[in-house]
């Protein structure tokens, strides 16, 4: 074997970054076990341990120190079905941005074709302005856009010569600024909502934003976090000499509420002398913090520190280190571990009522610090009687990142409308020398320093350090200028004990399926050969875990049952090339040759095989999303693990073994002779075949038309919840108690799992984009189950974290795209298979047989849901689940079909003047034993997770068990012998032409 150093340099690479990789889920599980510790069952307790260890080193390799939030990032991440958490797709309301662009123009036409806009889409893929385009065309053929759209905002963009596609032009400028600056503030209100592990990306559908956030408990208060539109608010500030002395006032009482210090009579005397010396004071502060930090007695000083400054114990003051104070209106920094104490503290009201009533904090929203540790507290001045910002965003015209006059300084160019103007004049001219401040939702992003008195609403923010903060400044800016609210279109929620449960099936149904997987192999291939099988199993399990960790993939329930199967189809390699060497020995072969011989003639069928299965798993990848996405990862890398172990590690083995003398057996005595010796006639048999599969196919197609699917709401859109009462129900009872609730209409219930658990489906309020309408249905869904009994007296939180496991939403447009995804995926693997076996193989017949033999596949499958929905003690939904199995068959069928043409090719090769039926019989045949071994441990595999894994994810096992066993039936009887027919019919009517 060539290359075997470079080989075993590569596996050890491969092994050590694996183990490097899983170390830091090893750490990460060791901090939460001491979270879980020093918490006793109090999960704000343990929340704020996990969340003061953020900043702290945590793992040291030598030549790299790692922080909790760095191990937390590079750790396996586990999908949101495994732990529980909110997965939504939030869609940003286009329609309002184009209403606010055109100043809220009354125009009949123009309101008219906005409306129907909205419900086009909601069975449309094209994107909202072009149908907003096309309607209004449609409308008003003559009409012209510039008249509404030539605004004062847009007067430099738009002019009424502006043709209706020119105007399209800057809508759709417009609305993809806005919608980028929606996903950084939304991303910004994620980051503070205090959830590890946030993901949120833009989807490819314009507009669309996915959030994932792992661990949630609060469900409304999410949605509206994430729904609510942008406060932009521009505030006076106070200077930092100015607050220092309620500062230390503050402190005195803070001291005092604890019991540490002088009485209460004390505060204001003390307020009057920090007043009188605030330098003389600091400098005494700042030397009591020195010392508390570098006395030999560190922490009993420390701790004497905390006692007399409780509130500078979390807040360090603003001065530099001889004790004076800072100018400008930061007032004090904190680790944001200390944040929450520090808020407690200011908003405690003993505490409020020593400041000014006009003066409130507000943290910035970026860190000091890369590491994002330490947040600067900002004093914010209130001049209003209705307590309200004297300049809000919605008097931004514009605001862009632009440079200073001399070209080399970032600055933010921003621009008002007359009312604005004449706030911001007086803003500024009573603020020269001090700051305003910047707050976007709570959060202060700039205070710039004004310089002068500014007119005419037009100026300039200076004094920034990187033309990445210029532009995230002016995005800020830009979001008060035009409504971009987001709504939720999709959204799936999991119970933390779902989460668990679904854990402890997963691991259950996995150790179960790979135990089996590794007897089996020993058993059917003697202990030599079976072992060193099994070895391969145990490294590319590792190595596969290894990989996904350090791509920073997402595990989740189906990517599980991925990498189960992924072990049971890695098997395939090891016995295409065992059967091959079985074959060479039979033949005469010495066992060195046999094995050299083996693994060379079993190349091209396993690459071949293992192709057209990796190319399912890139289009499942491409049109799926999040679970299903965790599956097709596991396939795709699972298959190229499996390659490298299968074919290059087995051998290095074997020749170990040879080397060192030892016998080398590949078959058990109880197996040798199992389908060796066939010599069925299955071309000749066809026909019987045939009839059995129109058999099928007819039954299928006849109960697709009369009986229909259990459409999902993937498919279908609505809501869906899972519920799990103390003792068993029935479902027509729930349905019934529930009607008034959904406004009359009754909900589907099915029986999910055991008789005490149900789905809940209904399409109540599905349309509307309403802020709290996702809260609505889950409100009147638990006041229909309490009124009815089923919850007992179970609180609303109670039914959340304990009733209810899951719950999904799909809205209209996202059902109509994912069924577009589905049908264009089906469709690209069919086409892309047929391709690659038209180059592969001889003509474009053997391409038309696989076709043939996977349409008959996923209609046999569509058709026995069809019939058996509703009948079978569990969900036979047609969902994206669904979709992943039925891509999963047509890859794992077509690998099938590959290895009996891989055959049948070899065969024309060796034996040219061959009859074509004897070819095929023959490589049929001698191909049965391998398709039999494959496709038994395959269904061995699925029968286990199918039993242990658990009610979400049956339906999907239950597809690719009958998938995977009509495929190994379709590849034998249905695609080999389709192309028989193909190839001598077209010979016939060759002859017949001539």
């Amino acid at each position: 074997m060539q290359n075997k150093g470079a080989i075993l340099t590569f596996a050890i690479l491969l092994g050590l970054v694996s183990i490097y990789q899983l170390t830091f889920t090893w750490k990460s599980r060791q901090v939460e076990k001491r979270a879980v510790e020093y918490a006793q069952g109090d999960p704000d307790r343990e929340y704020h341990y996990l969340d003061s260890m953020k900043g702290e080193v945590v793992y040291n390799i030598g030549v790299k120190k790692f922080t909790y939030k760095e191990v937390k990032e590079l750790e396996m991440n586990l999908g949101l079905d495994l732990r529980g958490g909110m997965n939504v797709t939030l869609e940003i309301s286009v329609v309002d941005i184009i209403r606010a662009m055109s100043n809220y123009n009354p125009d009949a036409t123009f309101n008219a074709a906005l409306a129907k806009a909205v419900e086009l889409q909601k069975n449309s893929q094209k994107d909202f302005v072009t149908l907003f385009g096309e309607t209004f065309e449609q409308m008003a053929p003559n009409a012209r856009l510039a008249s509404i759209f030539n605004t004062l905002e847009l007067r430099e963009r738009i002019n009424f010569n502006s043709t209706n596609a020119d105007v399209l032009k800057v809508i759709r400028e417009e609305t993809d600024a806005a919608i980028d600056n929606s996903f950084n503030i939304l991303r910004t209100r994620i980051d503070r909502f205090g959830v590890a592990q946030p993901n949120i990306q833009q989807l490819q559908t314009k507009g669309r934003i996915l959030v994932e956030l792992p661990g949630v408990k609060d469900q409304a208060r999410v949605r509206n976090l994430l729904q609510g539109s942008a406060m932009l608010e521009f505030w006076e500030t106070y200077e930092n000499q100015e607050v220092y002395p309620y500062m230390l006032a503050a402190n005195q009482k803070i001291k005092e509420m604890q019991g540490t210090g002088a009485t209460a009579a004390d505060t204001t005397a003390t307020h009057q002398t920090a007043t009188a010396d605030t330098t003389k004071t600091t400098e005494s502060l700042l030397n009591e913090m020195s010392g508390a930090k570098t006395d030999s007695a560190g922490v009993d000083n420390m701790a004497d520190f905390r006692n007399e400054y409780p509130l500078f114990a979390v807040l360090n003051p603003s001065t530099d280190q001889q004790g004076q104070l800072y100018p400008g209106p930061v007032v004090g920094m904190s680790h944001v571990k200390d944040t929450a104490k520090v808020n407690a503290y200011l908003h405690d009201h003993q505490v409020s009522s020593i400041f000014p009533q006009n003066m409130k904090f507000r943290w910035t929203a970026k860190s000091v610090d890369k590491e994002g540790n330490y947040y600067r507290l900002i004093a914010l001045k209130v001049n209003s009687r209705d307590g309200r910002a004297p300049l809000t965003g919605d008097v931004i015209v514009d605001a862009r990142q632009d440079f200073d006059q001399l070209g080399s300084n970032p600055e933010v160019a921003m621009s008002m409308n007359s009312e604005g103007a004449k706030v911001w004049q007086r803003m500024t001219k009573e603020n020269i020398g001090k700051s305003i401040a910047v707050v976007l939702d709570n959060y202060v992003r700039s205070y710039p320093t004004v310089q002068n008195e500014i007119s005419g609403g037009r100026s300039s923010i200076t004094g920034l350090e990187s033309i990445e903060e210029a532009k995230d400044l002016a995005n800020v800016l830009k979001s008060g200028k035009m409504p971009a609210p987001a709504r939720i279109v999709e959204e799936e929620v999991v119970g933390p004990s779902l989460g668990k449960e679904s854990i402890n099936k997963g691991l259950m149904s996995f150790v179960a399926a790979f135990v089996m997987v590794l007897i089996y192999m020993l058993f059917f291939y003697s202990k030599k050969a079976g072992l060193t099988a099994n070895i391969a199993l145990l490294v590319n399990l590792f190595f596969l875990i290894g990989v996904l960790a350090s791509l920073g993939a997402v595990l989740t329930l189906p990517g599980i049952a991925g990498i189960v199967l992924t072990m049971g189809m890695a098997v395939d390699a090891n016995v295409i090339i065992y059967e091959r060497i079985q074959e060479e020995i039979r033949a005469g072969k010495g066992i060195s040759l046999a094995i050299s011989d083996g693994y060379k003639n079993a190349y091209s069928a396993i690459i071949d095989g293992q192709v057209t299965t990796f190319l399912t798993g890139i289009i499942l990848y491409m049109f799926g999303s999040g679970p299903i996405k965790g599956f097709a990862t596991t396939l795709m890398i699972g298959i190229l693990t499996s390659l490298f172990t299968a074919i290059f590690l087995t051998r290095i083995i074997f020749e170990w073994q040879m080397k060192s003398g030892k016998v080398i057996t590949f078959t058990a005595k109880a197996t040798k002779d199992i389908l060796t010796n066939v010599k069925f006639p299955f071309i000749e048999k066809r026909k019987i075949a045939y009839t059995i599969s129109g058999i099928m196919i007819v039954a299928s197609i006849i109960s697709i038309a009369v009986r229909g699917f259990d459409y999902g709401v993937d498919f279908q859109g609505g809501r869906t919840y899972t519920v799990r009462f103390d003792k068993d129900v029935k479902v027509a009872e729930i349905s019934n108690v529930l009607a008034d609730d959904f406004g009359g209409s009754a909900p589907e219930v099915k029986t999910f799992g055991s008789a005490n658990q149900v789905r809940i489906t209904t399409k109540y309020k599905i349309d509307d984009s309403g802020e709290n309408a996702d809260n609505e249905v889950e409100t009147a869904l638990y006041n229909g189950l309490k009124e009815g009994g089923y919850i007992g007296n179970a609180t609303y939180e109670d039914f959340t974290t304990n009733y209810r496991l899951s719950s999904q939403k799909v809205g209209p447009t996202i059902s109509d795209d994912i069924k577009k995804d589905a049908a264009i995926a089906i469709t690209i693997a069919l086409v892309m298979i047929f391709l690659y076996i038209m180059v592969r193989f001889p003509g474009w017949r053997y391409g038309a047989g696989g076709i043939v033999s996977l349409i008959h596949d996923s209609i046999t499958v569509l058709g026995i849901f069809s019939i058996f929905h509703g009948i079978l003690p569990f969900s036979l939904e047609i969902d994206q689940a669904f979709i992943a199995a039925i891509l999963t068959v047509i890859g794992y069928s077509i690998n099938d079909t590959v290895i009996v043409y891989d055959r049948i090719r070899e065969y024309l090769h060796i034996h040219p003047k061959r009859d074509l039926q004897v070819n095929m019989d023959d490589a049929m045949n001698h191909t049965l034993r391998r398709t039999m071994n494959t496709s038994f441990t395959t269904l061995i595999v699925l029968i286990v997770i199918f039993i242990f894994g658990g009610a979400n994810i049956r339906g999907f096992i239950f597809a690719l068990l009958v998938g995977i066993g009509v495929g190994t039936y379709s590849s034998v009887f249905v695609a080999t012998p389709v192309v028989y027919d193909t190839v001598t019919r077209f010979k016939k009517l060759g002859k017949k032409e001539a």
